[in-house]
Formats: structure tokens, C-alpha cells, sequence
């Protein structure tokens, strides 16, 4: 659902980029950093800023408002995350960091946030799936985007969409059953 505060800049001047420029990232910039998150890039704030320069060009030849604006700008995130990987691919490994050798016992805000403390991280749920699944989880829970949003983004019909939605569904579903100890 669009902010209402969107259509008032819109509404200001619908010719000037800068104002369309400052709705959309109002508007997306929590969602796409949201998706780069947990897809697992390391710097999600990094990339977003760097998703949101990409479109500050080709706001002259955008089509479509703000939904157009979103789906170029999960297509640009979309690209970036892939790059992360293949970057990341290229890259030698460094020394993991290990917590059973590190004294302290206070948790971070971000592990309490994100519940990793309990073993229930957002992080932690998406690792394990299916890289298909991750990323149709990803695309329309987190970044909130349209069965047909995701489908142009992934490549894939609205129908396979929505079938590997709703396995990943199930396959998250099942894991909680087996974390709780029912069956």
C-alpha cells in the first residue's frame, strides 16, 4: 500500500524527478533494505543506497509511478544481490568468527531483535530452504512486492510463483513443528 504521503508529492509536481525521486525512497528504501537483508548481503544498507543512485537516472524514461518506480527498484536490488554472491564467489575466505572462543555472554540488540538468541531468526528460517524458495520469500513477505512483480523479477511465471510460495510455506511450516517437538 502506497503512503499517502507519496501521492502528496506526486501530486506537487509530477514533472520534477527530484520530488518523484524523494516518494520513492520514502516509500521503498525500508522494503528494499529489508529484501537485501535477507537475502544475506553483507552491507544491505550499502547496496540500498547504491540501488536508489541506479534509479535517479532513469527516472526521465520511467513509466508506470511509484509501482513502476518499485519494480525497477526490486529489479535493480534484485541484480545487485545477485552481483553480491558472484562477488563473493570471487572473493578468499576470511577467518569466521567464533563465538565459543569469545568470552562475553551478552547478546547483541541485534540478535535479541532478530531472535537469533532462540534459534528463530529470519536469517536462520530462510538459510536452509531452497535458494527458490529463499528468494520468492524474500521478494513477496519481505519486500512485499506483487505475484506479478515477482514473477517478471524471477524470471518464472505467475503460477510457478505462486507454487513455490506456497511450498516454502509449507517447508517453513514443517520446521517449526520439528523446532516446537510436534509432529
Amino acid at each position: 500500500m502506497l503512503d499517502p504521503l507519496a501521492d502528496e508529492y506526486l501530486q506537487a509536481d509530477e514533472e520534477d524527478p527530484a520530488l518523484f525521486f524523494t516518494a520513492a525512497y520514502n516509500e521503498f528504501s525500508g522494503p528494499v533494505f529489508g529484501y537485501l537483508r535477507a537475502r544475506g548481503v553483507d552491507d544491505p544498507e550499502a547496496v540500498t543506497q547504491d540501488v536508489f543512485l541506479a534509479l535517479y537516472p532513469k527516472l526521465d524514461s520511467l513509466r508506470g509511478g511509484l509501482q513502476g518506480a518499485k519494480t525497477l527498484l526490486f529489479s535493480i536490488a534484485h541484480a545487485r544481490m545477485v552481483d553480491h554472491y558472484r562477488k563473493r564467489e570471487r572473493t578468499p575466505d576470511s577467518a569466521p568468527y567464533e563465538s565459543d572462543l569469545d568470552s562475553r555472554r551478552a547478546p547483541s540488540a541485534e540478535d535479541q531483535a532478530f531472535g537469533h538468541g532462540e534459534g528463530l531468526g529470519v536469517t536462520e528460517l530462510l538459510a536452509d530452504l531452497n535458494p527458490d524458495y529463499r528468494e520468492v520469500l524474500a521478494l513477496r513477505v519481505v519486500a512485499d512486492l506483487s505475484l506479478e512483480e515477482t514473477a517478471a523479477i524471477m524470471g518464472k511465471s505467475q503460477g510457478a510463483v505462486k507454487q513455490l510460495q506456497r511450498r516454502a510455506l509449507s517447508a517453513l511450516r514443517e520446521r517449526a513443528l520439528l523446532r516446537n517437538g510436534t509432529s
